[in-house]
C-alpha cells in the first residue's frame, strides 16, 4: 500500500510529532511478536524496573539501547519479542507502603498480612501505570500482550518450582548463621545489599583480668557493646607472648562470666595486641571460630537494634546508646585503658541506610558452590556468555570464583512467601509447591524470598517456564542480549546465568551488553542529596524523546559512564531540526512525485553518484557498528553523513537541476533525494523513532509504518568509486577556495580569477565535466583548468588531491603571511605522512587489518606525500 504523501510543518515541534504516534504503533500491533512466524527469532527481556517510583535517566539509557536493537532487528526481518515487565522490589516497595501507612498513623501489624498486601498491590497498580506511560514517552517497542510481573501467577509458580527443586537437591538449606541484619526494616540482607562507607569510629582498648589473678590480657574492639556476648578470648597458637595463657580463663567485666583463652589460626599476631575477643553471635569470623571450639552463642540484641535481656542492665537500650553507656561503665571500673580514634569501613543497608548489624539468625540459604562452578565452566565452553566490553567477564568470574552461600530469606510480607511449613507439634519441615493436605496442623514460614531470587529466573520464567512445552519458551529462549549497567553484574547477571544453567541447561542470553552510569557534567553520581538528578520526562517535555534518546545512546562507548549535558541534548535537537529542514526542502521539490516514479537507472550527475555511494558506505558502517554495539560510532557516522554530505553538499548541489529546465535531471534528483532520505530515515529510526516515522510517512514509500519497513541494504549497482573520488576532489576544491576568500576577506559575491592546475589529463577532464559546480560554488570571474599552468607571482594557493589551486589576488595578499600559512599547512601534511607511515610500519596492524583497510592507508600515504611535496615547492617559489 502506498501511504498518502503530505508536507511537513515549517517548524519542528517534538510535542506535535510525538503526540499520538505511540498509539498508532500499538493500534497497528507492530510490536507484537508472532510466535508462529517462520522468521528468525530475536528476543530481549526488559530488565524489570522496580514498582517504587519513576524511571530515571539510567532506565531511559538502558531501555533505549534495547529498543535500538529490537527496532533494527524487526526491520531486518526478524520476529522480535521485546518483553516488558516489572519487579515487585520486596524491601523497597514494602518500605514505601509502610511509609505511606505511617503518615496515616498505622503500621503493617495494625492491618495484618492480608490487608497490608492489598495496600501493596494498590501501590503496584498505581506505579505500574506510571512506568507504562514513561515507556510510551521514551518510545519503547514493547509487546504488552506478554507483559509480566515478578509476583504474577506464572512467575510465582516458577519461583516455587525452583525453591522446591533446589531444596530437594540439597542446594537450599536452613541454618543458623551470622547474617547482615537491617535493624530498621528488620530483615536479613545479602552481602551485595550492604554498602560500605568510611565512618569515624574508635578502637576501645580493654584489659580483661585472668581469673587466677596472674595478670590481665588486653584486647581492642570497635563495638564494645558486643562484649556482653563474648564467649572466649583467642590468641594465635604460635604466639610466644601468650603460650602460657592458652587454656586459662578470664573474667568478663560487667557480666562477670568466666570465659576461656583459646588458640586459633584466625588470629593475626601482627595486628594490635595479637589478642581478639570472640563473640560468635555477633561476628561472622567469630561464628566460625566458635564452631571450631564448640563455644556457646549468646545473642545480646533484639531485631530492632535494641539490647535484650541477655545484656543485663542494658536491656532495652538502643545499641549505640548502650555503646556510650558501656564505655562510661568500663572507664569507671578501670577496664577501659585507651580510646584510639579510627576511621573504618562500616556496612550500611542499601535500602534503609541503617548501620548493618552482623546478627545470629535462622535463615534460608542457597548453597552456591555447585551452581557457581557450573557457571564458571560455561565460560570455558563454546556456549559461553559474551560480555561486551569483554573486560567485564573478569569482574563476573572473580565474583563467581569467590562465592559465598546466598541468604535468600527476608523478614517481609511483600514478596514470594517461602513454600515451607512447620508441623505445629513435631516441628517437621514440609517443603512443596502445594501446602500439606492437613493444613490446620501446620504453620507456613512467615518470611519471603529475596527479590533477586525471582528476578534471577526472569529470562525464562517470563516465557512460560516451568512449562517447557510453552511455545514462547521454545521459540524465544535463550534470549539474544541482556542490556544492563555494570553495577548489577553481581546482583542480577550472575544469578540469571547460574539459574539458567541449572534449570534450562542453557545460558539465558547470548550476549551481555554492559553500559555505565549516567553522571552529571562534573562526573558526580546523580543523587537526591546532591540535587543533581535529571528527570528524563522533563527533558522529553522540552526537547522531545528523539533528542534525549540520540544523546544517551551515542554519547559514550560501551561500558563507559555517560556525563549528562543539557547543551549536548540541545545540540542533538539542532541536529533533528537540520534533518527536518532538509526533509522539508526535499518534499517541497517532489510534490506529486510517487514511489513508483523512483528510477535510479538513468544518467546521473557526479553529485548523484557520490551521494548514492556514500549512502552505501553509511549503510554498511551503521549495520556493522550496531551489530558490534558501537552506538557512539553509529552516531558519528550518521551525523557526518546527514549533516555534511546530505545537507551541506548534496542538497546544495541538487538545487542546480531542481531549479533548472532539464526535466530528466530534475526527476533523477527527485529519485535520488527520495531514495537517500527514505534510507537515511530507516537508519536513524531505531535511534529517533518518532521524527523518522513522521518524515517517512511524508516521503514516497510503501508500507504502513517505518517500524516494519525493510532495513536498508547495500545496492552494489549504486556504488561509483570514480564519481566518489571526483566529488571528494570538488568538495576539497570548493572548501579551499572558500577558505582562501575568507582569509583575505573576499566575499563569495565578489568574482575572482580561479586557476586549477590538474595533475594529469584525466583529472583535468573530470574537472571540466563538473565545471558547473565549480562556477556555482566558487563564483569565478574567469575559470582556467589545465595540466600546464604556472602559478602567478602574487597569488594565494592551495594543494588538493590531484590538483593545485591558484587565486591571483594582487593587492589583497601579504607574501609573508601567505608563506606562514603555507608553512602551517606543510606541518599538517608532514604530520599526516608520519602518522600513516607509522601505521603502515606497524607489523601488528599490517598482519591483522583487512586488505581494503591497508590499501586505503597506502592511498592516503600517496596523497599526503604529493600534498607535502606541492606545498614545499610552493614555499620555495615564494622564497625566491
Amino acid at each position: 500500500m502506498e501511504t498518502k504523501q503530505q508536507s511537513l510543518p515549517t517548524k519542528y515541534d517534538p510535542s506535535l510529532v510525538e503526540k499520538d504516534r505511540y498509539q498508532f504503533w500499538l493500534d497497528g500491533k507492530f510490536f507484537e511478536a508472532q510466535v508462529e512466524s517462520e522468521k528468525p527469532k530475536y528476543t530481549i527481556v526488559i530488565p524489570p524496573p522496580n514498582v517504587t517510583g519513576k524511571l530515571h535517566l539510567g532506565h531511559a539509557w538502558d531501555t533505549t539501547l534495547q529498543d535500538i536493537l529490537t527496532r533494527t532487528k524487526r526491520m531486518q526481518g526478524y520476529d522480535v519479542l521485546y518483553l516488558p515487565g516489572m519487579d515487585h522490589a520486596g524491601i523497597a516497595t514494602q518500605a514505601k507502603v509502610e511509609g505511606k501507612l505511617r503518615e496515616e498513623g498505622l503500621t503493617r501489624y495494625d492491618l495484618g498480612r492480608e490487608k497490608f498486601l492489598e495496600k501493596a498491590w494498590e501501590w503496584k497498580e498505581e506505579y505500574a501505570s506510571h512506568i507504562r506511560s514513561q515507556w510510551e514517552k521514551i518510545g519503547l517497542g514493547l509487546d504488552y500482550t506478554r507483559e509480566r510481573f515478578t509476583l504474577d501467577e506464572g512467575l510465582s509458580d516458577a519461583v516455587k518450582e525452583v525453591f522446591v527443586k533446589l531444596y530437594k537437591k540439597g542446594l537450599i538449606y536452613r541454618g543458623e548463621y551470622i547474617i547482615n541484619w537491617d535493624p530498621a526494616t528488620k530483615t536479613a540482607l545479602s552481602d551485595i545489599e550492604v554498602i560500605y562507607k568510611d565512618v569515624q569510629g574508635a578502637f576501645y582498648h580493654m584489659q580483661y583480668p585472668l581469673t587466677d589473678g596472674s595478670g590481665k590480657i588486653q584486647i581492642a574492639t570497635t563495638r564494645p557493646e558486643t562484649m556482653l556476648g563474648d564467649t572466649a578470648i583467642a590468641v594465635h597458637p604460635e604466639d610466644e607472648r601468650y603460650q602460657a595463657m592458652i587454656g586459662k580463663t578470664v573474667m568478663l567485666p560487667i557480666v562477670n562470666r568466666e570465659i576461656p583463652i583459646i588458640a586459633d589460626d584466625y588470629v593475626d599476631m601482627e595486628f594490635g595486641t595479637g589478642v581478639v575477643k570472640i563473640t560468635p553471635a555477633h561476628d561472622p569470623n567469630d561464628f566460625e571460630v566458635g564452631n571450631r571450639h564448640d563455644l556457646p552463642r549468646i545473642l545480646v540484641m533484639n531485631e530492632d537494634g535494641t539490647m535484650n535481656e541477655k545484656a543485663g542492665k542494658y536491656n532495652g537500650m538502643d545499641r549505640f546508646e548502650c555503646r556510650k553507656q558501656i564505655v562510661k561503665d568500663l572507664q569507671e571500673i578501670g577496664v577501659l585503658v585507651e580510646i584510639e580514634e579510627h576511621m573504618h569501613s562500616v556496612g550500611h543497608s542499601e535500602r534503609s541506610g541503617a548501620v548493618v548489624e552482623p546478627y545470629l539468625s535462622t535463615q534460608w540459604f542457597v548453597k552456591m558452590q555447585p551452581l557457581a562452578d557450573a557457571a564458571v565452566a560455561l565460560q570455558n565452553s563454546d556456549d559461553s556468555v559474551k560480555f561486551v566490553p569483554d573486560r567485564f567477564e573478569k569482574t563476573y568470574l572473580r565474583w563467581m570464583e569467590n562465592i559465598r552461600d546466598w541468604c535468600i530469606s527476608r523478614q517481609l510480607w511483600w514478596g514470594h512467601r517461602i513454600p515451607a511449613w512447620y508441623h505445629k507439634e513435631t516441628g517437621e519441615i514440609y517443603v512443596n509447591q502445594e501446602p500439606p493436605a492437613d493444613l490446620e496442623n501446620w504453620n507456613q514460614d512467615n518470611d519471603v524470598l529475596d527479590t533477586w531470587f525471582s528476578s534471577a529466573l526472569w529470562p525464562f520464567s517470563t516465557l512460560g517456564w516451568p512449562n517447557e512445552e510453552s511455545k514462547d519458551f521454545q521459540a524465544y529462549f535463550p534470549t539474544n542480549v541482556l542490556v544492563t549497567g555494570y553495577d548489577i553484574i553481581f546482583f542480577w547477571v550472575s544469578r540469571m546465568i547460574f539459574q539458567g544453567i541449572e534449570f534450562t541447561g542453557k545460558r539465558p542470553f547470548n550476549d551481555v551488553l554492559i553500559h555505565g552510569l549516567v553522571r552529571d557534567e562534573q562526573g558526580r553520581k546523580m543523587s537526591k542529596s546532591l540535587g543533581n538528578g535529571v528527570d528524563p520526562m522533563d527533558v522529553i517535555e522540552k526537547y522531545g524523546a528523539d533528542s534525549l534518546r540520540y544523546f544517551l545512546t551515542t554519547g559514550s562507548a560501551p561500558g563507559q559512564d555517560l556525563r549528562f549535558s543539557i547543551e549536548k541534548v540541545e545540540a542533538t535537537w539542532n541536529f533533528v531540526n537540520k534533518i527536518w529542514n532538509a526533509s522539508r526542502f526535499a518534499l517541497m521539490n517532489m510534490e506529486g512525485f510517487t514511489y513508483d516514479q523512483i528510477d535510479l537507472t538513468k544518467e546521473k550527475s557526479v553529485a548523484d553518484e557520490w551521494i548514492l555511494t556514500r549512502l552505501n558506505e553509511t549503510i554498511e558502517s551503521v549495520t556493522s557498528l550496531i551489530d558490534r554495539y558501537e552506538f557512539g560510532e553509529v552516531g558519528r557516522v550518521l551525523y557526518n553523513f546527514i549533516w555534511d554530505d546530505v545537507c551541506d553538499w548534496y542538497i546544495e548541489m541538487a538545487k542546480i537541476p531542481l531549479y533548472g529546465e532539464n526535466e530528466d535531471a530534475k526527476n533523477m534528483t527527485r529519485s535520488v533525494l527520495a531514495y537517500v532520505l527514505e534510507s537515511t530515515m530507516k537508519l536513524l529510526h531505531p535511534f529517533m523513532p518518532f521524527v523518522t516515522e513522521e518524515i517517512w510517512q511524508s516521503l514516497p514509500h510503501k508500507g504502513e509504518s517505518i517500524t516494519v519497513s525493510a532495513w536498508p541494504t547495500v545496492n552494489a549497482d549504486l556504488t561509483n568509486k570514480k564519481a566518489s573520488e571526483t566529488m571528494k576532489m570538488l568538495v576539497e576544491l570548493i572548501r579551499s577556495v572558500r577558505n582562501i576568500r575568507a582569509e583575505v576577506n573576499t566575499p563569495m559575491s565578489k568574482k575572482v580569477q580561479l586557476m586549477i592546475a590538474a595533475k594529469d589529463e584525466a583529472i583535468a577532464v573530470s574537472l571540466e565535466e563538473n565545471r558547473s559546480y565549480i562556477e556555482r560554488f566558487c563564483n569565478p570571474e574567469e575559470l582556467t583548468i589545465s595540466t600546464n599552468l604556472t602559478a602567478p607571482e602574487k597569488c594565494m594557493s592551495a594543494v588538493i588531491s590531484g590538483a593545485e589551486i591558484y587565486l591571483p589576488l594582487e593587492g589583497l595578499i601579504n607574501l609573508d603571511e601567505e608563506k606562514k600559512r603555507l608553512e602551517k599547512e606543510l606541518e599538517k601534511w608532514t604530520s599526516e605522512v608520519e602518522r600513516v607511515q607509522k601505521k603502515l610500519s606497524n607489523q601488528g596492524f599490517v598482519a591483522k587489518a583487512p586488505e581494503s583497510v591497508i590499501e586505503e592507508e597506502r592511498r592516503k600515504e600517496k596523497d599526503y606525500l604529493e600534498k607535502q611535496a606541492a606545498v614545499t615547492l610552493r614555499i620555495a617559489e615564494l622564497s625566491k
